[in-house]
């Protein structure tokens, strides 16, 4: 029966007066440079991109927080950071909590103002109208951007695709694709 490296560790004497530490290591089947080893603590840039990857994914969960509670979440998860920190982090990131910001709804005056062109518009029948809007979805490892054709008048999905850029290739992919069995 081998007994735990911990255990045998604990045998060895430096200051013997017999048996040098290189013996002793031999003697009890232990590697000398394990003796000296000290473990080394977590440097600034892991510990950053640890911090920025679990700030990432509770903003993914929870895009309302804030600076003071992401760091409230970060402390439960045994991270020593400070607001500060944390507020510099996530403004390095390009993350901002979602909230109702003061004056949104109201307009820029030097912005042209286009009329609504379908405030009168009767839709009676298919392809009389479609719609069309990309998001973006989040995945494990970044973005995929989804654009989507949609007729106003059966609610029906057209057409969709999905790309991993904002290039104007996939939403003219998803024109020319099939249309709506109307």
């Amino acid at each position: 029966m081998t007994l735990p490296l911990a255990t045998r560790k604990m045998w060895i004497e430096p200051g013997h007066s017999e048996l040098s530490v290189r013996k002793q290591c031999c003697l009890l089947s232990i590697n000398r440079s394990s003796l000296y080893y000290r473990p080394v603590g977590i440097d600034d840039y892991t510990l950053m991109l640890m911090l920025m990857h679990e700030l990432d994914k509770q903003y993914t969960e929870t895009p309302f927080y804030g600076v003071l509670k992401m760091t409230e979440h970060l402390r439960s998860q045994g991270h020593q950071v400070n607001p500060k920190r944390v507020r510099r982090l996530l403004r390095q990131m390009g993350l901002e909590a979602v909230y109702p910001k003061p004056r949104l709804s109201q307009g820029n005056s030097e912005h042209k103002i286009y009329p609504y062109l379908l405030r009168n518009l009767q839709i009676e029948r298919c392809n009389q109208l479609w719609s069309t809007d990309i998001t973006y979805i989040r995945m494990k490892h970044g973005f995929v951007y989804l654009m989507a054709i949609i007729d106003w008048h059966s609610r029906y999905v057209l057409n969709w695709a999905l790309s991993t850029t904002m290039d104007a290739d996939f939403c003219i992919a998803a024109l020319i694709g099939e249309r709506n069995p109307c």
